[in-house]
């Protein structure tokens, strides 16, 4: 076949053209069916199948999450009815409006049964939280450190919840160079008390 035989082609008579340039642009032509069936069909379905196959590993990798939680139900729940239990108990760990004052007494007590002698001891205003509310205590006290020990295992012994921050302790003696027996020690000890419904309902 020659370059000839393609330049004398009479496209007005196709069935005259020889065999062999009529296999060549069948075959071109099918060549150009099949890549424009692949440009405007085939590939949005590959993009399509590609796509599919993700969600099928994402829909996988989904269930089977949720076929762990199925089995670890019973386990959840029963993990869920202690924490339900933990946090009613710790609940009632907070005094309500009534008993702040009585709790207030049980602190200075502890501090007193130590053998400190008390140089501050001012509630602050109260901080609303989410809850509970907040209340905190400015104390100022001088005494040994097994006192304050004493006092701190006190305090961490009532019934009722109450924390202990921003502790600073120093020497009570204001000479430099001769340290006194007697330790100042400062911080804040933080009660806290459940809101009743009506300051819920203000809030």
């Amino acid at each position: 076949m020659k370059m000839s035989d393609f330049q004398n082609l009479d496209f007005q008579n196709i069935g005259s053209w020889p065999v062999p340039i009529k296999a060549v642009a069948i075959a071109v032509l099918c060549l150009a069916i099949l890549g424009a069936g692949w440009y405007f069909d085939t590939q949005n379905q590959q993009a399509a199948l590609n796509q599919a196959r993700l969600q099928e590993v994402q829909l996988k990798q989904s269930f089977e999450a949720k076929a762990k939680k199925a089995a670890n139900l019973d386990a959840l729940k029963r993990q869920m009815a202690d924490m339900k239990q933990s946090f009613g108990d710790m609940l009632r760990r907070l005094p309500n409006k009534t008993e702040v004052a009585a709790l207030l007494v049980d602190i200075s007590q502890q501090g007193l049964a130590a053998g400190l002698e008390f140089q501050l001891f001012k509630p602050g205003k109260e901080i609303p939280a989410e809850f509970y509310v907040e209340l905190p205590i400015k104390i100022k006290v001088t005494g040994t450190y097994h006192q304050f020990g004493q006092f701190v295992s006190g305090v961490a012994d009532l019934p009722r919840i109450v924390t202990l921050h921003d502790i600073h302790i120093v020497d009570a003696s204001n000479r430099k160079n001769q340290k006194g027996e007697k330790l100042v020690m400062e911080l804040t000890a933080k009660t806290y008390r459940y809101m009743d419904e009506n300051e819920e309902a203000a809030k």
